[in-house]
């Protein structure tokens, strides 16, 4: 038998969570990439818009800069900033799949 149920996961509150998680870590992640790219294409470092980028990417690296350590520095720099990058995709879709269930 199949019981039918009064709302939709498109309704439910858990399925908006859910999507506002997973959209901020899409946001955590972008802020990590803008922030490997502006330094590998020589951003000016006093610019204010680098540095407000700058202020929120160290933070959200969380313990990733310095894990890993090459002779480039800018193998150096996409590795362990990618990987915080990565980290929020995969930490927030988890999150965002146990809160849609």
């Amino acid at each position: 038998m199949s019981r039918w149920r009064s709302t939709t996961r498109a309704s439910s509150g858990s399925y908006t969570a859910a999507r506002v998680i997973s959209g901020v870590g899409v946001v955590f992640a972008v802020i990590e990439v803008l922030f490997i790219l502006m330094v590998l294409l020589g951003a000016e470092s006093t610019n204010a818009f680098f540095q407000f980028i700058s202020q929120l990417a160290n933070p959200l690296a969380l313990f990733f800069p310095g894990l890993f350590q090459f002779s480039d520095e800018s193998v150096e720099l996409i590795v362990n900033y990618g990987l915080a990058a990565v980290f929020w995709l995969v930490v927030t879709s988890l999150l965002a799949r146990l809160i849609a269930r």
